[in-house]
């Protein structure tokens, strides 16, 4: 969920915040229920009867996917961390559009000066083109 305007008092709250860590983290939980290779157990023919659930955290690091299996004790905590992780990643990105408006309202504050003083703003030319005087043949 992005938004698309952010007041600059949230972006400085968010900036207080930002003080102490918080858990928090990236990736995403699934819940996986396996068959396994036990000759006559029924999890190979009926679905309902497969084994678990088993909880996996799952992210990708340096381009290379991370999976780390977590006890079902612990899965709501780590709901808990993702969510927060997912809030931070928002208003960050409210952060960045909040400094690059500031950017684009300095770049058009410094273009009004420029026009003010008549400059162009172009570049200038470097050397002139000299005429040749061509000698007259007959």
């Amino acid at each position: 969920m992005k938004r698309s305007s952010a007041p600059s008092s949230l972006v400085r709250t968010r900036l207080t915040e930002l003080g102490q860590p918080i858990p928090m983290r990236r990736g995403s939980l699934t819940e996986r229920r396996v068959k396994c290779s036990r000759p006559g157990c029924p999890c190979k023919d009926r679905p309902e009867a497969r084994h678990g659930p088993y909880f996996s955290l799952t992210r990708s690091v340096a381009g290379k996917t991370q999976t780390r299996l977590v006890p079902a004790e612990q899965v709501d905590l780590v709901g808990r961390q993702i969510e927060a992780g997912r809030q931070f990643r928002g208003d960050l990105e409210l952060y960045w559009q909040s400094c690059e408006r500031r950017a684009d309202e300095e770049l058009a504050a410094s273009s009004k000066g420029l026009q003010a003083r008549g400059e162009k703003g172009g570049s200038r030319r470097r050397s002139r083109r000299r005429l040749r005087v061509r000698s007259k043949r007959s």
